[in-house]
C-alpha cells in the first residue's frame, strides 16, 4: 500500500494499556491504515526508532473558548502532546450569547478564570446560537476541538439580569433545556454546571450557574438523557458529592456520565482524598457513573497583591482587590480597614467563607520573591512565620510588607497535592479521570497545561507510579471514552491518525 505518512521501527504504545511493541503505523487520508511490519511506500516517512508511538493526547479540561478564534493549535496544550482539547467547562461557554451581552458574558468567563478582560474584549462575536458557534469554531483548526455547552451562558441567555437574582420559572427552564437540546445536535460534547462556591463575577456576586435550584440543574440534564447522547461536567462538583451525593444523583438521574473537580490531596485536610474514594468506590459499586478528575500537578498560585484572586469573595476584600493601585494602598493602610480584613480573613466572621480559605490558610503562603534587600530574609517564610519574626498580628505582618513594596512582594500559595505518596495512590485510581489542565486559564497565577508532560516524567520515568502503557492510556483511551470522542484515543486501523511521537528519556 503506498500511504501518506509511514511512522517506521516505533515502540507502539497504542493508548488500550496493553504492553508496547516495536512496529510501524501507516497512515492514509487521515486515518491508521496498518499498524505491524510494514513495507510500502509513502509521501512522507519518519523514523521513531528509540521514540514512543502513542495516539495524540487529549486535554479534557481547559477553556480556550475564546483564545481558539486567534489561535487554532490552543497553546500551550499542543506543546504536550494534546492533539483534542475539551472547553466550555464549569458552566464558562462562550454560546449563546444575545446581543450587547458579550462584554457580561466574557465577564464571568474573565473572572472566574483569571483571562484578563483586556484580551476578551478583542474577541469579534460572530455568533449567538450555540451552533453559530460550532461553526465558527469549524475553521483553520491546528487541533481538533470538543465543546460543552455552559449552564452560565444558557441561563444568562434565557434570563437576563436575573439569572443572578432568583430560582428560574418552568418556563424559563424548558427555554434553557430548548438551547441545551440545539447545542446537542449541533454537536456538543455535552454540558456543564457549576457548584464551585469560589466561583464569582467581577461584583462578588456567584456566577449564574450557581444561582440554580436543583430542579432546574436535574431538568437540563434530562435532556441528554432524553437524546441519550452526552455528558455533564461540574466545576466544583467534589464538595456537592460529599456533601450530599449531587454528582452521583445527577447521573443516576439522567443515565450520562458525571464527570467532576476534583480529587486531590490537601495538606489541611489530609485524610479528604480517601473519604473522597470511598465515596465513590460505594456509587460505582451500584453502576453510577460519576467520576472526579485528578490532576498530577502540584497546585500552586503565584502572585501579588496588585493582581490577586486569593481573596476573592470576602466582603471587605473583594471590592479592594478590583480598586486601582493607588487605592489598594490606602485601604490596606488603613487600620480601620485591616479591623475587618483581619476580622474575614483570619477571626472568619463571614456568613459563608470561600472555598479553601480556613485558619490555616497563612500556614500555606509565603514570600517567592521581596524587593527590598532589608526583606530578603522573608523569602521562603511563610506569612504566618514573618508575623512571629515580628511580633505582629497576621494582617499587620502581611499588609506592612505588601504596602512597603508597593504591591509588588511575590507571594505563592501552595498545599494541594504535594505529598507524594498520597498522589501515587490518587494518579492510579481507576475510577477517576486524569486531566484537568485549565489551560487557557489562570496563567496570570498557575499554569496546568503541561499536566502529561509532569504524568510522563515525573510520576513514569522518575517516581514509577505506573507503567508508561497506563499512563498513556490514562492520556488518550480512558478520556475519548468518557467523552464519546469513539475515533480517538486508540492506535487501531480505521481510528482517526492523531499521533504523537516523543522520547520518553527526556519527556
Amino acid at each position: 500500500m503506498a500511504y501518506d505518512l509511514l511512522i517506521r521501527n516505533g515502540r507502539i504504545v497504542d493508548g488500550s494499556g496493553m504492553p508496547a511493541f516495536r512496529g510501524d503505523v501507516g497512515v492514509k487520508d487521515g486515518k491508521i491504515a496498518e499498524i505491524g511490519k510494514l513495507s510500502g511506500t509513502a509521501t512522507r516517512t519518519i523514523d521513531a526508532a528509540g521514540r514512543v508511538v502513542a495516539p495524540g493526547f487529549i486535554d479534557n479540561h481547559c477553556h480556550y473558548d475564546a483564545q481558539v478564534t486567534w489561535d487554532p493549535l490552543c497553546s500551550f496544550s499542543c506543546d504536550h502532546g494534546a492533539t483534542s482539547v475539551i472547553f466550555g467547562n464549569c458552566s464558562l461557554s462562550l454560546a449563546p450569547v444575545r446581543k450587547g451581552s458579550e462584554r457580561r458574558l466574557s465577564e464571568f468567563l474573565s473572572y472566574v478564570e483569571a483571562i484578563p478582560m483586556e484580551v476578551l474584549d478583542t474577541l469579534e462575536f460572530t455568533w449567538e446560537t450555540f451552533p453559530d458557534y460550532l461553526d465558527q469554531m469549524d475553521h483553520h483548526l491546528g487541533v481538533n476541538v470538543g465543546n460543552l455547552i455552559g449552564h452560565t451562558a444558557v441561563r444568562y441567555y434565557v434570563m437576563g439580569d436575573d439569572c443572578q437574582k432568583r430560582t428560574a420559572t418552568d418556563d424559563e427552564i424548558r427555554k434553557m433545556q430548548d438551547l441545551v437540546r440545539d447545542g446537542m445536535k449541533a454537536g456538543a460534547l455535552g454540558m456543564s454546571v457549576s457548584r464551585n462556591q469560589g466561583h464569582y463575577d467581577p461584583q462578588g456576586v456567584h456566577i449564574p450557574a450557581l444561582w440554580a435550584d436543583e430542579k432546574e440543574i436535574f431538568a437540563l440534564g434530562d435532556v441528554l438523557r432524553e437524546m441519550g447522547t452526552g455528558l455533564i461536567q461540574s466545576g466544583g462538583g467534589n464538595g456537592a458529592e460529599v456533601k450530599n451525593g449531587l454528582m452521583s444523583r445527577l447521573s443516576e438521574a439522567t443515565g450520562r456520565t458525571v464527570v467532576y473537580n476534583n480529587l486531590l490531596q490537601n495538606m489541611r485536610r489530609p485524610d479528604e482524598w480517601k473519604e473522597q474514594m470511598a465515596l465513590i468506590d460505594a456509587s460505582t459499586a451500584k453502576g453510577i457513573r460519576a467520576y472526579p478528575m485528578a490532576t498530577p500537578n502540584r497546585i500552586v498560585d503565584h502572585f501579588t497583591m496588585r493582581n490577586c484572586q486569593e481573596f476573592r469573595g470576602l466582603p471587605t476584600w473583594h471590592p479592594i482587590l478590583l480598586a486601582s493601585d493607588e487605592e489598594k494602598l490606602r485601604a490596606y493602610s488603613d487600620p480601620e480597614i485591616r479591623k475587618k480584613l483581619h476580622a474575614e480573613a483570619v477571626e472568619f466572621k463571614v456568613d459563608t467563607p470561600p472555598p479553601g480559605i480556613c485558619r490555616t490558610w497563612w500556614d500555606y503562603m509565603e514570600v517567592q520573591t521581596a524587593l527590598l534587600p532589608k526583606n530578603k530574609v522573608f523569602e521562603g517564610k511563610t506569612v504566618g512565620q514573618i508575623a512571629q519574626m515580628q511580633g505582629k498580628g497576621i494582617i499587620d505582618a502581611f499588609l506592612d510588607l505588601v504596602v512597603e513594596e508597593n504591591l509588588d512582594t511575590e507571594f505563592l500559595h501552595g498545599e494541594i497535592n504535594v505529598d507524594e505518596a498520597a498522589m501515587a495512590k490518587i494518579l492510579t485510581y481507576p475510577n477517576a479521570l486524569i486531566g484537568l489542565s485549565d489551560g487557557g486559564a489562570h496563567v496570570q497565577f498557575q499554569s496546568g497545561f503541561g499536566f502529561s508532560t509532569r504524568l510522563l516524567a515525573e510520576w513514569v520515568r522518575e517516581k514509577k507510579v505506573m507503567s508508561l502503557e497506563q499512563a498513556v492510556r490514562r492520556l488518550t483511551f480512558d478520556s475519548a471514552s468518557i467523552f464519546g470522542l469513539y475515533d480517538r484515543g486508540l492506535l487501531r486501523p480505521g481510528m482517526a491518525a492523531d499521533i504523537v511521537i516523543f522520547d520518553p528519556d527526556t519527556v
